[in-house]
């Protein structure tokens, strides 16, 4: 949930309720400056995971700085925090934070628990883990394959955060990266990896749950759960109509998305959307890889998956 401020006024108000604060603040006296005057900052109830106090952060335009915002409000340092997931405490992959947070949205931080160790033999191509990360250098995985080598393994969970293989540290990677280095290891080859799992809840519970969200009155016009507020790496976050793609573009995204996993073992729908952004304009599939090489900047995609996401945006767009 989001709360609206403006600059304080002379007058206090007489109530202690959020929606009551943001009225008086922005209505109160005459002595302070109305919405137009001054630049409106969202404000969001965040909690830990695990279980606290609500708490609110505001004035972030980028994941980096969210984590930073929620680790400054319950005094814990922004590596701590593995990912977040929206209304929701559990570790639930549908619900992680991306580069869109709804207004009406409440943020759960996940942060690191029990550390764990395993040796395993790659007796597959490929283990079996789909991997994303928070962008803040934090990879873990998001889901496990079916009958891969991981499957059987109790010991590793969706949501662990991988640490480090054979003792190489792997924090500060992207999912591609560390996808990459699983690829790299040789068939039959007994590897480690160190993991940490998001703390549980034990005695301490929850003191709330996310209310239904609902559309309030406030300066500067009407905001419903419609609205997001879009992050970005380089300058300021944006309120934005939260629009789905049509049916088509829905279908292709999914269809790179599954792509990425299918090349390089990893899922991730803000990268998809973001490849598929790039490459609806372009006229054939060598000027898709460039745009890429230009959009993604340190992300390197692999040529020969080109062909398949261009094929996959031609049939949204031309259809």
């Amino acid at each position: 949930l989001w709360e609206w401020k403006t600059k304080p006024t002379k007058t206090k108000p007489t109530e202690t309720s959020p929606h009551a604060e943001r009225e008086q603040k922005g209505a109160a006296g005459g002595s302070g400056p109305g919405p137009s005057d001054s630049a409106p900052s969202l404000v969001f109830r965040t909690q830990l995971a695990h279980g606290s106090p609500i708490r609110r952060v505001e004035g972030f335009s980028s994941i980096k700085e969210l984590y930073a915002k929620i680790a400054g409000v319950f005094g814990i340092s922004p590596s701590e925090i593995l990912y977040c997931t929206l209304n929701t405490p559990k570790v639930d992959m549908e619900k992680l934070t991306g580069g869109q947070i709804g207004l009406n949205d409440s943020i759960f931080a996940h942060v690191k628990g029990r550390k764990k160790e395993v040796r395993l033999c790659k007796s597959e191509d490929s283990p079996g883990l789909i991997l994303s990360d928070n962008g803040a250098g934090c990879v873990f995985i998001k889901r496990i394959r079916d009958g891969g080598i991981i499957y059987l393994v109790q010991t590793i969970c969706v949501g662990d955060h991988i640490e480090s293989i054979n003792g190489e540290s792997v924090v500060g990677w992207r999912h591609y990266a560390v996808a990459q280095k699983f690829k790299e290891l040789k068939k039959w080859e007994y590897f480690t990896m160190k993991l940490i799992e998001p703390k549980k809840a034990s005695e301490m519970q929850l003191r709330s749950k996310p209310g239904k969200s609902s559309v309030e009155k406030l300066p500067g016009g009407t905001f419903t759960r419609k609205k997001s507020l879009r992050l970005r790496s380089k300058g300021p976050a944006k309120i934005e109509e939260k629009i789905k793609p049509s049916g088509a573009e829905a279908k292709a995204i999914e269809r790179i998305d599954d792509l990425l996993e299918l090349y390089m073992g990893i899922q991730d729908a803000d990268l998809a959307t973001e490849i598929f952004e790039a490459g609806k304009d372009k006229g054939t599939s060598e000027e898709l890889g460039k745009a890429l090489k230009e959009v993604l900047e340190d992300f390197v995609f692999p040529e020969e998956v080109v062909p398949d996401v261009w094929k996959a945006i031609c049939d949204a767009t031309r259809t």
